[in-house]
């Protein structure tokens, strides 16, 4: 009896050292969770967290990574940041510039047409990663690819039967972009990418107008955000802020042609936006009570791009006057013309021709030669 009260004793003994144990356990561990930072608490602040800068010395990019970012990146809808040209005139980023930019990037968009444009949902259809860039393929990329079937090869008795493939079909819905490294692809990760097409591509927008926002200045972003039209707008610009016109009217003043947007209608306020060429040139406003409000003043000043144009036509040299024709070849000179370099007095003169005799004839019927 005496042992069977030991025994007792003894295991309720081990159970209050257990219960002991794990309290000074979760004692300790709750410090150590309150040191962690917020962002892991919270995990949709980490995504906003900026990635670190990858390194000059980072080694080859592994098998496993160009995996991993594949099928990361391939079939992800995305946000443009800047106008993609159609067909095979793609786009190249390095160090964060864009290739071709400017009045070049703009004649391409003329010839080509845009394939997306600021603000506008893309698709990543295709990635591949070569020696020193990794190429984006955009709304099924400048060439469109081959089906599973055309690869298909049927044999028989007599060798394979002769195959009629398709031939190869320019895509104008698709573009590209090249994102080039120094020497080769480096080791990284997908945020660590993401931000390096940050200037072409926006991962972290939620609409196009939120994307579209990220791209103008901050005095068109508040204008927009308030429904608002400032004379230096282009059409983009006034379709995200007030949205498509109800009214269109196309008039002449003077030597210039303009277009009117006509934006409500009585016994409301109407706004009248005027346009010439693709820049708001004048808001004319007429309030319900009768006023009449008109701003011609430019209250915005985009970047535009025959600025860089204007400038390396300034550090041009003037245009030389053409040389008169001649019969002469390059670098040929003849001795009996006088140069113009010599003075009147040292220039050789010119032997005057003998006078020619005219030809008499001599009788009827003789045939009469000239000297």
């Amino acid at each position: 009896m005496r042992g069977f009260r030991t025994a007792i004793l003894l295991a309720f003994l081990m159970l209050f050292a257990s219960l002991l144990a794990y309290g000074q356990a979760s004692s300790t561990a709750q410090p150590q969770l309150s040191r962690l930072p917020s962002s892991a608490n919270q995990p949709g602040d980490g995504a906003n967290a900026a990635p670190a800068p990858i390194l000059s010395n980072a080694p080859h990019i592994t098998k496993q990574t160009r995996f991993e970012i594949i099928r990361d990146f391939e079939t992800q809808l995305v946000y443009a940041r800047t106008a993609f040209p159609m067909g095979t005139k793609g786009l190249q980023l390095k160090e964060g510039v864009i290739t071709p930019h400017g009045v070049e990037l703009e004649q391409t968009l003329n010839l080509w047409g845009p394939a997306v444009k600021p603000g506008d949902p893309a698709h990543i259809s295709f990635v591949q990663i070569k020696n020193d860039h990794i190429h984006f393929e955009i709304n099924g990329g400048p060439v469109q690819r081959k089906k599973w079937y055309q690869h298909v090869q049927i044999s028989g008795a007599n060798g394979p039967v002769a195959q009629t493939e398709a031939p190869v079909q320019i895509n104008a819905h698709g573009s590209y972009v090249d994102l080039f490294f120094d020497k080769y692809v480096p080791e990284m990760s997908a945020s660590q990418l993401r931000d390096l097409l940050y200037p072409v591509l926006d991962f972290n927008a939620r609409s196009k107008e939120q994307a579209y926002l990220d791209t103008v200045p901050p005095k068109v972003k508040q204008a927009i955000q308030a429904h608002h039209v400032l004379v230096g707008m282009n059409q983009e610009m006034v379709l995200h802020a007030k949205g498509k016109p109800p009214k269109k009217v196309r008039e002449r003043s003077g030597e210039t042609q303009y277009e009117e947007w006509i934006y409500g209608e009585s016994p409301a306020d109407v706004d009248f936006v005027r346009f010439v060429g693709d820049e708001v040139v004048q808001v004319e406003t007429m309030k319900v009570n009768g006023e009449k409000i008109v701003r011609t003043e430019k209250e915005v000043i985009l970047p535009k791009p025959d600025a860089d144009k204007d400038q390396e036509a300034k550090k041009e040299p003037e245009a030389r006057p053409a040389n008169p024709p001649t019969m002469k070849r390059p670098g040929e000179d003849s001795d009996d013309a006088p140069r113009t370099d010599e003075a009147p007095s040292q220039q050789r003169p010119v032997a005057p021709l003998p006078p020619i005799d005219p030809p008499t004839p001599s009788g009827p019927g003789e045939i009469v030669s000239g000297r």
